[in-house]
């Protein structure tokens, strides 16, 4: 596999972790921020950020979609990936901006790779393959057990309504993933204060802006 690819203009930021974690609050908390401080900032998420994404979200989430080949599932959402990669996310970061992404490679690698039981490492080499093993400056986990998260929902999508055993292998691959490579992941309590976890994550990419 080739060297992993971190962007030399703009800055990559990625929420990840299971459901009712609070990814798309906290994302929006980053992206207000940023915005104050003059930022140009692109707020986008996966999967169905572009035209074919959207297909490929119906068909992924719809329970109406039934069963699929956990192998199709995996190559759907790399599908999705590389739309979103090629035509949103690179020209972004071409253009210098903060792309702020809600899911993207460790999404598949936790819950395709680890809930599905799939090989890791041969749903990696796809899911890298198609986003040009582009990685996230700061990957940021929201870690909560997924009783609560899925407490949280009234109604479910077909990831949603997996097994407990399944959303328990999901929350340990994001765990597995941060502890492989710490200098590129911010794992924070979703139980904490709202306010809390946005300000520990400012603090992280204020870093990051300092280096850049």
């Amino acid at each position: 596999m080739n060297p992993a690819v971190f962007s030399e203009r703009g800055l990559f930021v990625c929420f990840e972790g299971g459901e009712g974690a609070g990814k798309s609050t906290q994302s929006r908390l980053l992206r207000d921020w940023l915005v104050e401080r003059g930022e140009t900032v692109l707020l986008t998420f996966e999967p169905g950020d572009t035209a074919v994404g959207k297909e490929l979200r119906r068909i992924v989430l719809d329970p109406a979609t039934g069963e699929l080949s956990d192998r199709t599932e995996a190559l759907l959402y790399a599908a999705d990936k590389a739309e979103h990669v090629d035509h949103v996310v690179l020209p972004a970061l071409a253009r210098g901006e903060v792309v702020i992404t809600d899911r993207y490679v460790d999404s598949t690698l936790a819950y395709q790779g680890a809930g599905r039981t799939l090989d890791v490492a041969e749903v990696e080499a796809v899911a890298r393959w198609a986003t040009a093993d582009l990685r996230p400056h700061l990957t940021v986990v929201l870690d909560l057990e997924p009783e609560t998260g899925l407490g949280r929902f009234e109604e479910r999508d077909r990831i949603e309504g997996q097994s407990m055993e399944f959303h328990q292998r999901v929350r340990q691959g994001f765990l597995d993933l941060a502890a492989a490579d710490p200098d590129h992941y911010l794992v924070l309590d979703a139980r904490a204060p709202v306010g809390a976890i946005a300000d520990a994550i400012r603090a992280r990419v204020t870093l990051l802006l300092e280096q850049s």
